[in-house]
């Protein structure tokens, strides 16, 4: 199994892998041999919470090489105009009457209280080359669905934040 992710989320890992191996890594380091200094370390609360914090710190790096190493790049394919990769789209869900606007997103960077939507979630899944106008049905489960219609598709800025150009 691979991991699927943009380039910009490899990079943004490898600039956390390399902050916390020169920055944080010899702080933690420094907390610890300043904390086993202070004796027993059978009773040394400030020893256990540092060596806690280094090896949180370690198990970082370790999980972050690792989605690197299995992970496959996914580029955005879609014209500009069809909802893909790095898109911000505003969905009607007619069922509720309400529209909602999402950024599609790989599953690494999904957060969807915030409205970054995963490209392999459902939702996601559905609206994939979907075009303004376009309707789509969003399967659930397999015993619930909805339908929703695609109202605007808009690149966004590198950020995720500002919009650049609508369609």
């Amino acid at each position: 199994m691979y991991n699927r992710l943009t380039q910009k989320d490899i990079e943004d890992m490898e600039k956390e892998i390399e902050h916390r191996r020169l920055v944080l890594r010899p702080k933690l380091l420094e907390e610890v041999k300043t904390a086993r200094a202070h004796g027993d370390l059978s009773e040394n609360f400030e020893y256990t919470a540092a060596k806690r914090e280094k090896n949180r710190n370690e198990s970082r790096i370790r999980f972050l090489e690792k989605m690197i190493r299995t992970s496959k790049v996914v580029r955005d394919t879609s014209a500009e105009d069809e909802v893909g990769v790095g898109k911000t789209v505003t969905i009607y869900i007619p069922e509720d009457d309400e529209e909602e606007t999402y950024t599609i997103v790989s599953t690494m960077r999904q957060d969807s209280l915030h409205g970054f939507i995963s490209m392999e979630s459902p939702l996601g899944k559905a609206l994939m080359g979907k075009r303004k106008g376009d309707r789509a049905r969003v399967q659930v489960n397999s015993g619930y669905s909805y339908e929703v219609q695609v109202r605007d598709v808009r690149i966004t800025d590198a950020s995720d934040k500002a919009v650049i150009r609508s369609f």
